[in-house]
């Protein structure tokens, strides 16, 4: 069996969370106002991402984020819930493309596109490594 035979295309998963004040764009040196900042919606698309392919992957393998293509398109207020959702768009051998949306109670928030490459996890932390060694 191929390494990502089981995530197919049109799978979903969903993430939730309730917004913190560590998670505004203040605290996240984004921006100066105390609502959601863009990184902290990027971190649960790609965390709803993660989890869908790493949950499908036989031990010892991961996924590493690629790309990240997002538009933040409104506001969301501290302590207000938002939920991210990643849906798998393709599967090119090791290469997953998704298409990731972001929504608070009021309605989409965030929208774009993310891509993970299935990787062997020790073989690439060997390689990261390296680069420490070769100083």
């Amino acid at each position: 069996m191929e390494i990502t035979g089981k995530i197919t295309v049109g799978l979903c998963r969903e993430e939730t969370m309730t917004v913190g004040v560590h998670h505004t764009a203040r605290a996240l040196g984004s921006g100066s106002l105390l609502v959601l900042g863009t990184p902290a919606m990027t971190a649960l698309m790609e965390q709803a991402a993660t989890n869908l392919a790493q949950a499908l992957l036989p031990e010892g393998w991961t996924s590493v984020g690629t790309m990240l293509s997002v538009e933040h398109v409104a506001a969301t207020p501290v302590e207000a819930n938002v939920r991210a959702v990643a849906k798998v768009e393709a599967v090119e051998g090791r290469r997953l493309r998704y298409t990731v949306e972001a929504f608070d109670e009021a309605g989409l928030i965030g929208r774009g596109s993310h891509e993970r490459y299935v990787v062997e996890t020790e073989k690439f932390m060997a390689k990261a490594q390296d680069k420490l060694n070769k100083k």
